[in-house]
């Protein structure tokens, strides 16, 4: 007898540009992006589950990611593996049609998940999810290639984490709601301006992101000032103030780290988002 696999909640977010992607608009005459909530369950531990489809492309298409601190699982024809915290910018191509479903966990929620040890043996690495969980997870990629149905396979990946029956962990929550407001409070330019947030000692902040986030606090608040950097620029603001704003030392300690992450510089950048106007 068929089992019948619920479908969780989809927030489709068609023309609408994403935090991280390198030159937003231009992929999305390429491909659909969608995202799914997680059920209440794994909630504290995942972010949303996200599809990325594509349909006869007459050319391949290459995504530049500038990454974000988190665990990634993702399945497609082409691999199935856990992404640790990459600490560059990558992208993967897409050519003829195809579907790529992901799990974004929140900063420090692949902890429960990891079986011990800290986050940061997964940092720049990717890991098949067959080594990660076994045959379960051999299980799981096999289901999932084999469903048409996206929200379908988004629920079976949902159902797998349920079952693995994480528990609850206050540092998880305390490393997400930190990660979180470097992401979103700009005047957060340094590791002991975040630590007198936390009330910790940076030493403890920097332990507390190494061991649940997989890396370390000055990182993360980098990534993120280049992050606002990539809008920023793209929308056409003058370097110089941006780099003042971001708590760079100078224009060219931002166009560097803008150049290795982004894959090029910022007045490359500044002109794709000219064209696009």
């Amino acid at each position: 007898m068929a089992v019948m696999v619920p479908r969780l909640p989809e927030v489709r977010l068609v023309k609408t540009r994403q935090r991280g992607w390198v030159n937003p608009y231009a992929g999305l005459d390429a491909f659909d992006y969608a995202r799914h909530a997680p059920s209440p369950e794994i909630s504290a531990f995942v972010s949303h589950f996200w599809v990325v489809t594509w349909t006869d492309l007459a050319d391949p298409y290459e995504q530049r990611i500038v990454s974000h601190p988190t665990v990634n699982m993702t399945i497609s024809h082409d691999f199935h593996r856990i992404a640790g915290v990459i600490k560059g910018g990558f992208s993967y191509t897409m050519r003829g049609r195809g579907r790529a479903l992901g799990t974004r966990f929140r900063p420090g929620g692949f902890r429960p998940f990891l079986g011990g040890g800290s986050v940061s043996r997964l940092t720049g690495r990717f890991v098949e999810i067959g080594e990660m969980f076994g045959a379960a997870g051999v299980s799981l990629v096999e289901q999932v290639q084999a469903e048409a149905d996206a929200g379908a396979a988004v629920a079976l990946v949902d159902g797998f984490l349920r079952g693995m029956g994480p528990e609850r962990d206050p540092l998880v929550e305390e490393a997400a709601a930190l990660v979180e407001l470097a992401e979103n409070d700009v005047s957060v330019t340094r590791v002991d301006e975040l630590a007198a947030r936390s009330g910790r000692s940076v030493r403890s902040l920097q332990r507390l992101f190494r061991d649940y986030v997989g890396i370390g606090p000055k990182w993360v608040i980098r990534r993120f000032r280049l992050h606002e950097a990539a809008e920023r620029v793209y929308e056409g603001l003058d370097l110089a103030t941006l780099a003042a704003e971001l708590g760079y030392t100078d224009q060219a300690h931002l166009t560097r780290d803008f150049t290795a992450a982004v894959g090029m510089t910022p007045a490359a950048y500044a002109r794709l988002g000219s064209d696009k106007a």
